[in-house]
């Protein structure tokens, strides 16, 4: 069976992004160009362009023009995270997802950070602690990009993939757990991960990470048993 003109339309226009070498930020050709470069009509183009941008490969910017999407084509909850409604269970689940990911994602950025990585990674910790001391909540969208920066650098592809699942657990703690302990263990967790890195040193990278996450999860197993919750996941084994 043949395919509708618009879905071919949009798998040639992705192969030819992929082709041209378009990065995240890159602003592609008019609708006139890509429909002679496609060879289908505006119509067309508009149908295709609207079917990527769905999909987070493409993002639209009124009066702007069409830009390769910083999302790389990951969906905003492609696990379907916020169907779950036992949130608890959920936070649980994550952290045990976080434990096998990212102490060897820390490890693997020690190896293979270029010096040119490690100075974001800087500015990133440095924006964090500044926006902490501020009281500003620009440390909560910072803490994600903090993480998702050494997914992306840790030069596995399929990471990016699973940086939702990061994501969503720092978003829930952050929205029902964070507290100012917490922050200060973070401030100094993400300084120590930071100087592993740049010593080059991956068992400390991966220890500092690690320390990380217990660290964290202790502050939320505290709340829970002051709150006499059932653990799930902890104490659940019907």
């Amino acid at each position: 069976m043949a395919k509708p003109l618009v879905e071919k339309a949009s798998e040639r226009l992705l192969e030819l992004i992929l082709e041209r070498g378009y990065e995240v930020g890159d602003k592609l050709p008019n609708e006139y160009e890509l429909a002679q470069d496609l060879e289908v009509g505006r119509s067309t183009v508009r149908e295709a362009v609207r079917s990527l941008a769905t999909r987070n490969i493409l993002e639209v910017r009124q009066g702007s023009g069409t830009y390769i999407s910083s999302k790389n084509g990951v969906s905003e909850d492609p696990l379907g995270f916020s169907l779950v409604r036992d949130r608890v269970k959920l936070t649980t689940d994550l952290f045990e997802v976080r434990y096998l990911l990212e102490p060897r994602i820390a490890e693997r950025v020690a190896q293979f950070a270029s010096d040119e990585d490690i100075a974001r990674l800087e500015e990133i910790v440095l924006a964090i602690e500044e926006a902490v001391a501020a009281g500003d909540t620009k440390h909560l969208e910072l803490d994600v990009k903090f993480h998702c920066m050494l997914a992306e650098m840790s030069g596995n592809l399929a990471m990016t993939s699973l940086m939702p699942v990061i994501n969503q657990s720092i978003h829930l703690i952050n929205e029902n757990y964070s507290n100012h302990q917490m922050k200060s263990d973070s401030l100094q967790a993400h300084r120590n991960i930071l100087m592993a890195i740049k010593q080059r040193h991956p068992v400390a990278a991966y220890d500092s990470m690690l320390a990380h996450i217990i660290s964290v999860r202790q502050v939320v197993l505290n709340e829970w048993f002051d709150k006499d919750m059932t653990l799930h996941g902890l104490n659940d084994h019907k």
